[in-house]
């Protein structure tokens, strides 16, 4: 893959997180329940580190080193 394709590649990235949000009737349920947060409230949750690390990829596969 040349460096243009994986930069572009890298970018797709992002959009995971919003289409993982995006669609609430996906995760607008009660149960499972851990540590007393009911699905919705640690589904969105547990999308914060993960939308740290894709945005982290998507950095560095993307910065110039010069």
């Amino acid at each position: 893959m040349n460096t243009n394709s994986t930069r572009r590649a890298a970018l797709w990235l992002l959009i995971v997180p919003y289409i993982g949000l995006l669609w609430v009737p996906f995760y607008n349920f009660h149960d499972p329940v851990i540590f007393g947060f009911p699905f919705f409230y640690w589904y969105q949750l547990a999308w914060v580190p993960i939308t740290a690390f894709l945005t982290w990829i998507a950095y560095r596969s993307t910065r110039h080193d010069d």
